[in-house]
């Protein structure tokens, strides 16, 4: 893709350069303490990330709120371990847990040497499904807010990818046309094929080692990123 012209690298946050997993659990982990919850960690975090996913598929498509998403994955994971809290102690855990969320900010290994390649070259942008008000908290504290031009969220668009909307803000924001410009990512729903419906070049972050049967740009490891830019 080297020779395609392209002149903006758009990047997903959670699960591509933040390292979603490992502060959501070192989250969980003072969220626990702080509430004095008798659960094993290990046990609770194996029944709630794939619920969370679940319902982060559900928020995407618009069949759940931001509100049904906090208490829903809660409330359907203590219930695998017959523990049932009040709705006052579910959203006192969910807010905690958000306090919680960006105070941690692991990065993919590569990440910080990647973003420091591409600066150099392109200009960065950040295209995001996340909570606008810890985003912006995870970029920062994280110190890789420096690397990008601009962020665009799902909360600010009003639609979430893969909403071709969300892209055409983020394409505007930039000032550059779709075909110049290139999505890193995780997710294939809302990334990828998100990103090629309205026109850009593409790369899959396929870091679970999942089966993609599509011809896609693929890596598994962010330092990869340099053999395609």
């Amino acid at each position: 893709m080297k020779d395609r012209g392209i002149t903006d690298v758009f990047f997903d946050l959670d699960h591509t350069l933040w390292d979603f997993d490992k502060n959501s659990g070192l989250a969980f982990e003072r969220v626990f303490k702080k509430h004095k919850i008798e659960l094993p960690l290990t046990d609770f975090l194996k029944e709630y990330e794939p619920i969370n996913f679940d319902y982060w598929k559900k928020y995407r498509e618009d069949r759940v709120t931001k509100e049904e998403l906090r208490r829903g994955r809660l409330t359907e994971t203590f219930a695998i371990f017959k523990i049932k809290f009040s709705l006052d102690i579910i959203d006192s855990l969910a807010h905690c847990y958000i306090e919680e969320l960006p105070v941690n900010n692991h990065l993919f290994l590569g990440a910080v040497e990647t973003l420091e390649y591409l600066s150099a070259k392109y200009k960065l942008h950040i295209i995001t499904n996340g909570f606008e008000e810890v985003q912006y908290l995870k970029l920062q504290n994280s110190g890789i807010k420096k690397y990008f031009n601009t962020i665009t969220t799902s909360e600010e668009v009003g639609l979430k990818k893969p909403h071709p909307v969300m892209f055409e803000t983020a394409l505007k924001k930039a000032s550059v046309l779709a075909g110049k410009s290139i999505m890193i990512g995780d997710s294939l729903e809302a990334d990828i094929i998100g990103a090629k419906n309205v026109g850009m070049h593409t790369l899959l972050f396929n870091y679970r080692n999942e089966i993609v049967t599509d011809p896609y740009f693929i890596i598994n490891n962010l330092a990869e990123i340099k053999n395609h830019l």
